[in-house]
């Protein structure tokens, strides 16, 4: 795998390519229009709702890798598949996912979507601490990407696409509960977690667990995935959504919320991943808790919420061409060794 096609150049595609370009890929960046900037690889504009345009620049690349709004990545995952190169996307959707796994079935490329932040980098975390017990009754992910230095009740600044939020606020959420596969309303379940003494608030959100429920059913008995927020924030979006009517109105509740939080660089992402079983017949409890800042990437500052979704894609896919992944066949987040992906250059990133 050397010719890679990147689709979207926002802050978050623009950044994963450059990430690609250094770790030695032959990068072609595609959008509507081009970016502001030089650019240290090559861009072309495509109209990517032309299914004979994609398919035919598809067949010049050995992958592509989606950083568009989930609603246009089923489309572009069947053009990849058609193509018989690999696939990478960033989508927390259930349904777009779904419709990958089907034609991964018939793939003869990876078809690997999820592998951003939630899900992607949680479940590679979720699975490790699995792996660790001789049984495992429990495994909770958690992950926020805030403001630090919130204001306002919401106690939010939108750095990520507002529709992928509104999505994950109003999608039911699958579980694992004492060893059923349920699926739960959306910002429930809501609990206090504490980051160096930091109280948070950690609610139900759509999409983070990825194909973890289906893997571990029978294994494992319960595993969840929450978002965290400042203390009160829960409160004020289900006032928005519920009372308010909003979630009949997704598209427009996204324009509200990104012009009244607008995105911030002084972020902050916090993953608290915890599992509780028994190892050598002891009841045990392990954890992994990180707090990832704004930090220099390729040369710039980069947002905690840019470099880590676009950090996790390039590793994966640097874990992919060498060796380290399957070639074929669709690609599940909690079958990537935590071990291996830290040792990649690009997700050495996380291990510091």
């Amino acid at each position: 795998m050397k010719n890679i096609a990147v689709l979207g150049l926002g802050k978050i595609g623009r950044l994963a390519a450059e990430l690609l370009h250094n770790s030695g890929f032959t990068v072609t960046g595609i959008d509507k229009e081009a970016p502001k900037g030089d650019l240290p690889f090559a861009f072309k504009t495509l109209d990517l709702s032309s299914a004979t345009d994609v398919v035919e620049e598809f067949g010049k690349q050995d992958a592509v890798l989606s950083c568009l709004p989930f609603q246009l990545n089923i489309a572009l995952a069947q053009a990849a598949h058609d193509a018989g190169v690999h696939y990478f996307d960033l989508t927390e959707d259930v349904p777009t996912t779904n419709a990958i796994i089907e034609m991964s079935k018939t793939a003869k490329s990876l078809m690997a979507p999820q592998c951003g932040l939630a899900p992607g980098f949680i479940g590679i975390v979720g699975a490790n601490l699995i792996s660790q017990f001789d049984d495992c009754r429990v495994c909770k992910m958690r992950v926020g990407a805030l403001p630090q230095h919130p204001t306002g009740l919401m106690g939010y600044a939108f750095n990520w696409s507002p529709e992928g939020v509104v999505n994950e606020y109003l999608n039911d959420c699958e579980v694992l509960e004492n060893g059923e596969r349920k699926w739960v309303s959306p910002m429930e379940w809501v609990e206090d977690v504490y980051i160096d003494g930091m109280k948070l608030e950690a609610f139900t959100t759509s999409g983070g667990l990825g194909t973890m429920c289906e893997t571990y059913q029978g294994s494992v008995a319960n595993i969840d995935y929450k978002t965290m927020r400042y203390p009160g924030h829960v409160q004020q979006m289900n006032f928005f959504f519920h009372e308010l009517l909003m979630r009949d109105r997704r598209e427009e509740a996204g324009e509200i919320l990104i012009n009244a939080k607008p995105p911030v660089q002084d972020d902050v992402v916090y993953v608290h991943a915890s599992a509780e079983g028994h190892i050598n017949g002891r009841l045990e409890r392990r954890e992994f808790v990180r707090g990832f800042r704004p930090i220099e990437v390729a040369g710039q500052q980069r947002t905690a919420i840019a470099w880590t979704t676009a950090g996790s894609v390039v590793a994966i896919i640097e874990m992919v061409r060498d060796g380290k992944l399957p070639n074929s066949g669709f690609l599940k987040q909690e079958d990537i060794s935590l071990d291996d992906f830290l040792a990649m250059p690009t997700g050495s990133l996380y291990a510091g």
